[in-house]
């Protein structure tokens, strides 16, 4: 029986804490150039998508299949 490999990409966008949870990146949060040219959103959007987020509790069992866990 061949060893299962783990996503790669997904090794790089999920992070597991010391409990086992999720957390991945907020969505919506630009960076570089394209923040500085996007004058539709505020400052207060952009600081209220920053940080990791806990991954959905629907997600999980198929990241962790991907994860290699």
């Amino acid at each position: 029986m061949p060893k299962m490999k783990s996503h790669s990409g997904m090794t790089d966008r999920i992070k597991v804490t010391g409990r086992g949870k999720l957390l991945r990146r907020q969505a919506h949060r630009k960076a570089g150039a394209a923040f500085a040219s996007t004058p539709v959103q505020s400052s207060r959007y952009h600081r209220r998508h920053t940080g990791d987020v806990v991954v959905a509790k629907a997600d999980t069992k198929r990241i962790k299949k991907l994860l290699g866990r």
